[in-house]
């Protein structure tokens, strides 16, 4: 099961949903950055199979980020995220790692809600 970061009170407006493309249909994350443990920490949004899903954005392997260009999150089909720098393979849905050095293992979730064509983040404590 993914890690899911706790909310707190404060919506905020990540994007909107409109411009998410689903992974299959050639769509890339959009990035965004949230504040965890005082830092800096940078996520991404994305759209798989009409459903909306954000996480953390840092490979469970070795904690670098997934994409190789900003947004660049998906395998060639749209199917799956990559780790581009060890290959690790992911559930778009999920965030589990189903293949690669840190299979089993899973992204962090971060909770997101759509309102009227807008991803909300839930500010984090």
């Amino acid at each position: 099961m993914a890690n899911t970061l706790l909310p707190a009170r404060m919506p905020t407006v990540i994007c909107q949903r409109s411009e998410l493309v689903d992974g299959n249909r050639g769509g890339k994350a959009i990035r965004f950055e949230i504040v965890l443990e005082a830092k800096k920490t940078p996520c991404f949004v994305v759209a798989y199979e009409g459903a909306i899903y954000a996480y953390v954005n840092r490979c469970p392997h070795q904690g670098t980020e997934l994409d190789w260009l900003p947004g660049e999150v998906f395998d060639d089909d749209g199917l799956y995220l990559i780790c581009a720098t060890h290959g690790a393979v992911f559930a778009a849905d999920s965030g589990l790692c189903v293949s690669g050095p840190c299979k089993g293992a899973s992204l962090a979730r971060v909770p997101i809600h759509e309102v009227e064509n807008n991803v909300l983040l839930v500010d984090l404590i």
